[in-house]
């Protein structure tokens, strides 16, 4: 028997670490896509035989008002938390960046949302923006003089998604603080210098010089806050999913749909074709941030 070279021998050992990540990769990620992606054409109930349906699954999807408000509501979230979120955490880098008595302290209070439960710290923000015994809507109606009738509905009708907007811009600009904080670290003071020394102001250094520099650390943010908005669930269903945990069509969004499709109405192969269309917009998202960004590094 020929005996194997040394090279074959490395390549062996190499694709034996590799194997354990690549098959459960393969078992528990891949396999269920793929799966996924043919179950948009079919018809499933998860009990009776799988049957072809075509496209019907997604001529259904548009038809469907349930859908449109989840498809509405999730594209609505995502344009008002990203660039609030963004702004948010970039003023909040700038500022703990400075020399200010109690920065570490305060660095950690701005982080410690991200990290503390959702359950906690909705139950919390349920209380505050309480409609009857909440403090937000008390000091409406004592300082600001509205009529107790007139308050608003923080967590029904139209006010909702801007709760929901504001809850998340709070608990994840701490989280993109610090990697702002790490990107501001990684300017060269030279570049200050030399902007102070041509006369520049505090604006025009942030502008010409703060802004370029943390432009790969814009598009990071911005990336992962797009993809982590699409899929938005857990803050939806805990701040007006209410008792039942059902969402209204004013408060539903794409991935609380799915889960209702597959799950209640054990319809997977319309649900999966709701995944595809989330997928394909995550997908057409994420190619024109690359391909802007690509444009912005050539320029």
């Amino acid at each position: 028997m020929r005996k194997l070279s040394r090279q074959t021998k490395r390549d062996l050992v190499a694709y034996s670490f590799i194997a354990p990540n690549f098959i459960g990769f393969c078992v528990f990620t891949l396999i269920p896509i793929i799966f996924a992606f043919a179950l948009a054409f079919m018809k499933w109930d998860g009990s009776n035989p799988i049957q072809w349906a075509g496209i019907s699954n997604f001529t259904r999807l548009w038809k469907d008002t349930f859908f449109i408000a989840a498809f509405k509501n999730t594209i609505i979230y995502c344009i008002g938390t990203v660039p609030l979120t963004m702004i948010a955490s970039l003023a909040l880098a700038i500022l703990l960046n400075q020399k200010v008595i109690g920065r570490g302290i305060f660095r950690t209070l701005s982080f410690f949302p991200y990290v503390a439960s959702l359950v906690a710290i909705t139950a919390v923000w349920k209380m505050l923006f309480h409609p009857s015994k909440g403090p937000v809507n008390n000091i409406l109606l004592n300082v600001f003089n509205v009529p107790q009738d007139q308050l608003p509905q923080w967590f029904t009708g139209g006010l909702v998604l801007f709760s929901m907007i504001l809850f998340s811009v709070w608990k994840y600009m701490g989280y993109y603080m610090v990697i702002y904080l790490a990107g501001l670290q990684g300017i060269s003071s030279e570049l200050y210098e030399a902007a102070s020394l041509d006369g520049a102001n505090t604006w025009q250094k942030f502008r010409y010089v703060t802004w370029p520099q943390l432009s790969s650390t814009t598009f990071f943010v911005v990336v992962m806050l797009t993809i982590n908005c699409f899929k938005v669930y857990d803050i939806a269903i805990m701040l007006a999913g209410g008792g039942s945990g059902e969402l209204t069509t004013s408060a539903t969004v794409l991935v609380y749909y799915i889960y209702q499709k597959a799950f209640i109405d054990w319809d997977l192969g319309y649900s999966s074709s709701v995944a595809m269309v989330l997928f394909l917009m995550v997908l057409f998202v994420t190619i024109i941030q690359f391909r802007g960004q690509a444009k912005r590094e050539k320029a």
